[in-house]
């Protein structure tokens, strides 16, 4: 089983910037594509980014977020900037195996989740 750890997360206020950061366990395949999704509580999963030999990204982010993967490398980055307070929520990173977008899961893996909080 493949274990992605997300870090980076935190708190900054409204127009600000972080980065989040991560990396699989896995070494002897490289994912086809990673990415990162959201989900508050009570709301339904929403895609964030994904990047494989493209890169794609959800309509509320777009122009503000930048996904990035360091080649033959299983990690994967998410620059956040000019943050709203709407953005505050917790940010999941995936992987899958096979698919060249994590919004297709074929042989799909999940991070435990990290707290991004912007305050206004």
């Amino acid at each position: 089983q493949v274990q992605l750890v997300e870090s980076g997360g935190g708190s900054v206020q409204a127009g600000g910037s972080l980065r989040l950061a991560c990396a699989a366990s896995e070494r002897t395949f490289t994912l086809n594509s990673m990415g990162w999704f959201r989900q508050a509580p009570g709301k339904e999963r929403e895609f964030v980014a994904s990047e494989s030999w493209y890169a794609e990204y959800g309509d509320s982010v777009k122009g503000r977020f930048t996904i990035a993967r360091e080649d033959g490398e299983n990690t994967v980055y998410l620059q956040m900037n000019s943050l709203k307070p709407e953005d505050t929520t917790v940010y999941y990173c995936a992987g899958d195996q096979f698919s060249d977008t994590v919004r297709t899961p074929r042989r799909f893996f999940w991070g435990q989740g990290i707290q991004v909080t912007v305050s206004s």
